[in-house]
């Protein structure tokens, strides 16, 4: 199977037809393997909250309403099957995984900094459409379908080779929540003198704490309580500080160099800058309206000169991904996993949507239960969303940016 044989790879897909988000295993196809193309048969998919913002079409205030059938995933982990004749990067037999996106146009100031999620052409791993046919779709002109599927094709540039010694099930979260919250460490350039607050214990910040140690940084827990000062600890935080303790957010004022808020909802993030030392930064990670109205801030900003101590950052790129894996597979550094068969997706769904207090990355197992059995045995409740949280809406936006450009 070194060649691709040029026929579509017939595989099957977790996808929802609607914004209800309840999936069922489908039989869809993928682009035939082209010859810089790699073919990944899965093992693993992480499920992430930006799959739920997505599915449920959470971002259609913005302009971004999703394109059904749906099919997310961004945090794929599997083995090489087959790749065309002019790959590189990976051999058959390689434990291969991607990201969040699956191409870029290669060529601009942001793809040749290694940027190429800044890329105006970046294709994400679903829900949008090819551009450059490295991302071509089967039948052509669909939108990119995620990794909650049985096989993957993807050009060799956007595929990472994970080491053999990491564990599969482990390494598709890496891709998404190690990078969002290795990158930002990497901008705001963090050393082991700098102080880190991570703001919320879903997966994204119990890796946030881990990476952090790992560079050396004293790392303190935020969170509403001290509820979960022991799962923090255990997660390796130096420091736990309760955002609704007054006595706790006075002891650790002016204290901390970073602050990267992992809340994937709509909030009030005002709260914790005065955790911020002078000249510190608070990055908001979640998909929220404080999320857009920095990232708007941002480029405001770049016409006066002046910077934001609310900023937003979003995944990294591939080289960055490479570095973050590395790392990991270097301190053992895992995330926290609950490996999950496909009948439980709408469940996950709605955990996620409640708000993910577990810490960890739930993960489908798609090699043992996304079969062509399920195709006739499957069979699970819808899973129960509330409204949209995410406050992705003009005026939800405009108000946080008053707020920023303002005050921050």
């Amino acid at each position: 199977t070194k060649m691709a044989s040029g026929a579509p790879v017939d595989v099957l897909c977790m996808a929802c037809e609607d914004s209800n988000c309840d999936f069922k295993p489908v039989k869809m196809q993928r682009r035939p393997v082209g010859p810089e193309d790699v073919l990944i048969d899965m093992k693993y998919c992480g499920v992430c909250h930006s799959d739920l913002h997505v599915a449920a079409n959470h971002m259609s205030g913005i302009g971004m309403a999703t394109k059904y059938p749906c099919v997310p995933g961004h945090e794929l982990a599997g083995v090489c099957i087959a790749v065309g004749e002019k790959v590189t990067k990976v051999k058959v037999g390689d434990h291969v995984g991607v990201g969040c996106m699956v191409d870029s146009c290669l060529e601009c100031k942001e793809c040749l900094a290694g940027n190429e999620q800044k890329c105006k052409k970046m294709v994400q791993t679903y829900n949008q459409e090819d551009r450059s046919g490295r991302a071509a779709t089967y039948p052509q002109g669909g939108h990119t379908l995620g990794g909650y599927t049985s096989k993957f094709v993807v050009h060799e540039k956007f595929s990472i080779v994970i080491p053999k010694s990491y564990p599969l099930e482990c390494a598709g979260p890496v891709l998404c929540s190690g990078v969002t919250m290795y990158e930002p460490m990497k901008v705001h350039g963090v050393t082991k003198d700098s102080h880190v607050g991570i703001v919320g214990l879903g997966g994204l910040g119990g890796m946030g704490i881990k990476l952090a140690k790992a560079l050396g940084c004293k790392v303190s827990a935020i969170t509403r309580s001290f509820a979960k000062e022991k799962m923090a600890k255990d997660l390796g935080a130096d420091n736990v500080v309760a955002s609704t303790d007054d006595e706790s957010m006075l002891a650790n004022e002016k204290s901390m160099d970073l602050i990267l808020n992992t809340i994937p909802s709509g909030h009030n993030w005002s709260v914790y800058q005065g955790l911020l030392k002078k000249r510190g930064k608070q990055v908001l990670l979640g998909i929220h309206s404080g999320f857009a109205a920095a990232f708007v801030a941002t480029q405001i900003r770049k016409f006066s000169f002046t910077d934001s101590t609310v900023v937003s950052s979003a995944i990294g790129g591939i080289k960055t991904t490479e570095e973050v894996l590395a790392l990991c597979a270097k301190n053992n550094i895992y995330p926290e996993v609950d490996v999950v068969p496909i009948t439980k997706l709408n469940e996950v769904y709605t955990m996620l949507d409640a708000a993910n207090d577990s810490g960890k990355r739930y993960v489908l197992d798609i090699e043992k239960t996304l079969t062509d059995e399920a195709l006739t045995s499957y069979s699970a409740v819808p899973p129960t969303l509330g409204p949209n949280p995410s406050n992705l809406n003009p005026a939800g936006i405009f108000k946080d940016l008053a707020k920023i450009l303002f005050f921050y």
